[in-house]
């Protein structure tokens, strides 16, 4: 039972951080889908405006 609790405060720490972490980064005025590497990306996510655009 006592393993059951630590290893489940464990993943709610985890989580939190990984949010926290995204919530700074997003604050930072960085994307967090966009790596901002424009010679490695495929475009996927940006497809509907290139469609538009043409």
């Amino acid at each position: 039972m006592a393993g059951t609790i630590l290893v489940l405060m464990l993943l709610v720490l985890l989580v939190a951080m990984v949010i926290r972490s995204m919530i700074k980064t997003k604050k930072a005025g960085k994307s967090l889908s966009c790596g901002g590497n424009c010679s490695m990306c495929s475009a996927a996510c940006h497809s509907n405006n290139v469609k538009k655009e043409k």
